[in-house]
């Protein structure tokens, strides 16, 4: 490489559904090179012409080189495809969350050590600049000591029996985002959970004995006391945001005009469009999670978010499940 050029980062995209799509464009527009992979080669043909990027045949994945990974496929394919990518040494960018069990998770963290591969979770919310600006404050001091916390996940449309039957359940698809979220911000593990579920409205939820409504108290070791509510159905939109209580001030983050609840006193002035769905709410977060993994590839910053996080954060999801069938608290 000659002196003075700055080296285009080669990267791998495994994936060219909503979520490829989306990580292959903010690559491409961080810098990247960028080169779509899909097991439908003609799927990521298609993309890749969209995108005005390149496309390869999915045999080629391991004859070809790069300097990074990204791993946006469903679920369940994660662990294969990781399995054949960590011993590669390259840094990997892999979709939350790496696996449904913690078993798993385990067996592709110490591959990675073995290897001397560096898995960033997809963990986008912490990317987000609203919430980076809160986890500052909360980190600097500014909001004081931490006395509870408020979060709300609301999802807009209701899932599809097809997503349900490999999600894991609203805990580890919803509200891991959440948890990851809590231990970041208050910089704790998560101590004790207590959650309770139904199914209100949505009925495909029960044929998973899933729910469509979730409340959860958690605690962390420090002692930050947390109140969750999740809804897989919000008439209005989508809706993710959470407020902060310290003994030097109050802040909310995601109350803006786009937020979707009605105010009765009709002060706001809210929006007639409110987001959608998540990523519309998420959609700078994605980018600046992108962007961040080409920094983590070119070797200019450190992991932001190494896999230790998505086994903590599931690990309080199944406890969650635990305390539905115990109907009492579980500690950690």
């Amino acid at each position: 490489m000659e002196y003075g050029v700055v080296q285009q980062m080669r990267i791998a995209v495994i994936g060219a559904g909503r979520m490829g799509a989306i990580r292959a464009e903010d690559l491409l527009s961080g810098g990247a090179e960028v080169t779509l992979f899909n097991r439908r080669d003609n799927v990521a043909k298609e993309l890749a012409q969209k995108l005005n990027c390149s496309s390869a045949e999915y045999s080629d994945l391991l004859k070809l080189s790069f300097d990074g990974y990204v791993v946006a496929t469903a679920t369940n394919s994660h662990i294969a495809i990781l399995d054949q990518l960590i011993p590669l040494g390259k840094p990997i960018l892999c979709e939350k969350p790496i696996s449904l069990t913690v078993e798993e998770t385990d067996l592709v963290i110490e591959k990675c050590k073995k290897h001397g591969t560096e898995i960033q979770v997809g963990f986008q919310r912490r990317f987000d600049p609203p919430i980076s600006v809160a986890a500052n404050k909360v980190s600097s001091g500014q909001v004081g000591t931490l006395y509870a916390m408020h979060m709300y996940a609301h999802d807009h449309q209701p899932s599809t029996l097809e997503f349900l039957e490999g999600s894991g359940s609203i805990y580890r698809d919803l509200h891991v985002h959440d948890f990851d979220l809590v231990r970041w911000i208050t910089q704790s593990e998560i101590k004790k959970v207590y959650a309770t579920q139904s199914v209100r409205e949505h009925q495909q939820y029960a044929k998973y004995n899933d729910a469509d409504v979730s409340l959860i108290s958690l605690t962390t070791e420090s002692g930050v006391q947390v109140a969750i509510t999740g809804t897989r159905h919000n008439p209005i939109g989508h809706d993710v945001r959470f407020e902060v209580f310290g003994s030097k001030d109050s802040i909310a983050v995601g109350l803006n005009l786009k937020t979707p609840i009605h105010d009765i006193e009709g002060e706001i002035g809210f929006s007639e469009i409110r987001y959608t769905g998540f990523i519309e709410r998420f959609r700078q977060a994605f980018a600046e999670e992108s962007h961040a993994f080409i920094k983590f590839v070119e070797g200019k910053t450190p992991n932001p978010c190494p896999p230790i996080n998505a086994r903590q954060a599931l690990r309080v999801a199944i406890a969650c499940e635990e305390s539905i069938l115990s109907g009492s608290a579980v500690e950690l």
